[in-house]
């Protein structure tokens, strides 16, 4: 069983920038392909970015592509998701995930096995 958790949410003006970080308990993440998705409220659940394993090749989803990046740390304990050039429609409860069984789980929801309780970034225009 694996425990995501995650922070770095917040509020922030249109335009800014934030870094969201996922830590897994007592883990290391290099065994799991993950990946990030957002909800906002009235919405489904979509797809953010992924990163692979083993050789962290990262997928953005379009909407975010060029403003957004997934990396790991070195120790490949935590995840995370720097988000700049905001946008008032960013705004949304961020989750990040984690998939065991294959080495990219992408955009697929059901891929992933665990994932994080969210946290909230709002973004102001």
């Amino acid at each position: 069983q694996v425990q995501l958790v995650e922070s770095g949410g917040g509020l922030v003006q249109a335009g800014g920038s934030l870094r969201l970080s996922c830590a897994a308990s007592g883990r290391t993440l290099s065994s799991y392909a993950m990946g990030w998705f957002r909800q906002a409220p009235g919405k489904e659940r979509e797809f953010v970015a992924a990163i692979s394993r083993p050789d962290d090749r990262t997928y953005y989803a379009d909407s975010v592509k060029g403003r957004f990046t997934i990396s790991r740390d070195n120790a490949k304990i935590t995840l995370y998701l720097q988000m700049s050039s905001l946008k008032p429609e960013d705004t949304a409860v961020y989750y990040c995930a984690a998939n065991f069984r294959t080495a990219y789980g992408g955009g697929y929801s059901s891929l992933y096995d665990y994932w994080g309780q969210g946290t909230q970034v709002t973004v102001s225009s």
